[in-house]
This record gives structure tokens, sequence and C-alpha cells, in this order.
């Protein structure tokens, strides 16, 4: 395959191929093997044929309400922007991020909490199914699980990836142990590449 003729689509086809061959013989859920693939696709990192939690039946309820119309909202302006909003659009949607708005930032400095702590309470106040996807920050994680017990937020699904050090794996387990349906990437690793990743996949299948 010569350097100079190569299109896009066949970049990602040969990248997919050597996925495979490097995985063998091992066998991923075939419900999620599309999502883990686009995931180890995005980052080179293996690890995430081993670290990807997935509630029951969350994929479909994702890609159900995306056909549906539902909001994405996103805890970064990186992973708003990773997301294909092509077929969202068609199907009446919107991928939302607060984190820049102004409203937001004034509330987080007067409570002395993180912006995406408050976005996540904005994204509680919109009029359409709402799926929550979240790349960066763990304070995100704990303000979705927060709301939900209080009965202010009920979203279809989460996506909830942060990298990091502080509170990342904390944020992840507390959103599993909650019984929301969501998709997570145990573990310190994720970022708002791989959240956005996962809707693409999603989307791509359907």
């Amino acid at each position: 395959m010569k350097i100079d003729n190569i299109r896009p689509e066949d970049i990602e086809k040969k990248s997919f191929e050597i996925i495979q061959s490097i995985l063998g013989d091992r066998q991923l859920p075939a419900e999620h093997e599309h999502i883990i693939k686009r995931c180890i696709h995005t980052s080179a990192d293996f690890e995430y044929a081993d670290s990807m939690y997935f509630s029951e039946g969350v994929a479909d309820l994702i890609g159900d309400a995306i056909k549906s119309g539902a909001y994405i909202v996103t805890d970064t302006k990186m992973a708003q922007s990773g997301i294909n909003k092509k077929r969202i659009t068609e199907y009446g949607g919107e991928v939302l991020c607060f984190i820049g708005d102004k409203d937001v930032a004034e509330m987080a400095k007067e409570r002395g909490v993180t912006r995406s702590y408050i976005s996540m309470e904005k994204a509680a106040t919109l009029d359409k199914p709402v799926i929550l996807v979240v790349g960066n920050a763990p304070t995100a994680l704990f303000s979705i699980v927060s709301l939900v017990k209080e009965g202010k937020l009920n979203p279809v699904a989460v996506v909830g990836v942060p990298v990091g050090f502080v509170n990342v794996v904390e944020s992840k387990e507390t959103l599993i142990e909650s019984g929301i349906p969501c998709i997570v990437a145990r573990g310190r690793k994720g970022g708002s590449n791989i959240a956005a990743a996962i809707i693409n996949a999603i989307q791509y299948k359907g």
C-alpha cells in the first residue's frame, strides 16, 4: 500500500485489521466489540479490552435515544468536537457543552465547586432526554450521581471515562454502584477522545 494514495477509509480498515490480529483468538463480547475496538483504535491502548464496563443493554439505550433526538451533553469542548454530529442533528438531537457558559462559571465560583459539576446541573434543566458524556472531570460524575439520587436528573445513560489521578477511579466506581445505565473505562485511563469514540462507535453501528 503506497503512502501517497491511501484513502482515509483504507487507513481505518487496515487499522482495525491490525487490532484484530493483535487480539488474536481473544473473543470480545459481541454486543460491545465495536465500542471496545473503537477505543483501542483511538488510543492504540489494548488495556481497553479489559477495562471497559457496560451496564446491561446500555449501548442499545444510547443508540435508540440518539435516533429519538436526545441531547448529548459533554463535559469538555474537546469531547463535543470529537463527536460526529451529522446523524445526531438529522435525528433532531444536538451535542451540547456548558463548560464555557458565563452562568456556569459564576455559579461554580460562588459555590466553590468545579464548572463541570455545575454543567451537569444545567444539563438537568434540558427539556429532552439526555445522554451525559464525561471524559475529563470526575466531579461531573459525582454531580450526576447526586442529582439522580435527589430526583433532579434522569439521564438515558452516562459515558463515564474521565482520565487522571484525583478521584478518577472513585468517581467511576461510584457511577457503576449507583445503578445508572453507564459505560465506564475502569481505572485511571480515559479522556475526551475516548468519550467521543464511544458515542461514535454506537452511531456508526446503528
